[in-house]
């Protein structure tokens, strides 16, 4: 059941890579061979095939049980690099992949080593509220002693006021605990001060 398990996922790794690798190779061959035919007829086919394998190892993630094989075959690596994609879609899951991963220990320190934080705190001016929403938790998760001092940075900090203050009850909730439970009284009027000087240029996700 377990080799099973581990195939499995092997296989969506493998599904995903040579997707990516046929796209490239297709998008040379169609610019040569068909230069009339609308980039967008086969384009659209491959983003959805590698979104739905993309979603499928992100609600894999979600399992305990899946986290040493999601390592061994470098998934993590793999949620990182899709956060800096010009697809939305991938963004959204690869964050979410990542959200549920870091509540492992193994995974959070793993994440951090790789310098994730960054990219994951670029997620925030994402106009998509899935992805906000992820980065925001995995961006608690990610909060150690060590990596407060990114995790919480006066930026974040600054794009969290805006958050609370937001309509969207889901993100403006998260982002006042955010705020309540993971930074200091001085961080957040340091913020609230400097934000009524400045324009804080990380505009709120889409409803």
């Amino acid at each position: 059941m377990e080799l099973g398990r581990l195939e499995y996922l092997q296989a969506l790794v493998t599904e995903f890579q040579v997707t990516d690798s046929a796209g490239n190779s297709r998008r040379r061959s169609l610019a040569v061979l068909a230069p009339s035919v609308p980039s967008h007829t086969w384009r659209f086919s491959l983003a959805e095939a590698k979104e739905q394998v993309l979603a499928n190892l992100a609600n894999f993630a979600y399992d305990p049980k899946n986290y040493e094989y999601l390592r061994q075959l470098q998934v993590l690596d793999l949620f990182l690099d899709m956060l800096t994609e010009d697809n939305e879609t991938l963004v959204e899951f690869a964050m979410g992949g990542l959200c549920n991963l870091c509540l492992d220990k193994t995974n959070k320190e793993y994440i951090l080593e790789a310098n994730g934080v960054e990219p994951i705190i670029n997620c925030l001016s994402s106009s998509n509220e899935e992805t906000v929403v992820s980065a925001v938790t995995t961006l608690m998760f990610l909060t150690t002693p060590q990596s407060r001092p990114q995790t919480t940075a006066l930026p974040v900090v600054e794009c969290m006021l805006r958050f609370s203050l937001s309509a969207n009850r889901r993100l403006s909730n998260l982002a006042s605990v955010f705020l309540e439970d993971y930074c200091s009284p001085p961080q957040v009027e340091e913020a609230r001060s400097l934000s009524k000087h400045t324009a804080v240029g990380i505009p709120l996700p889409k409803d």
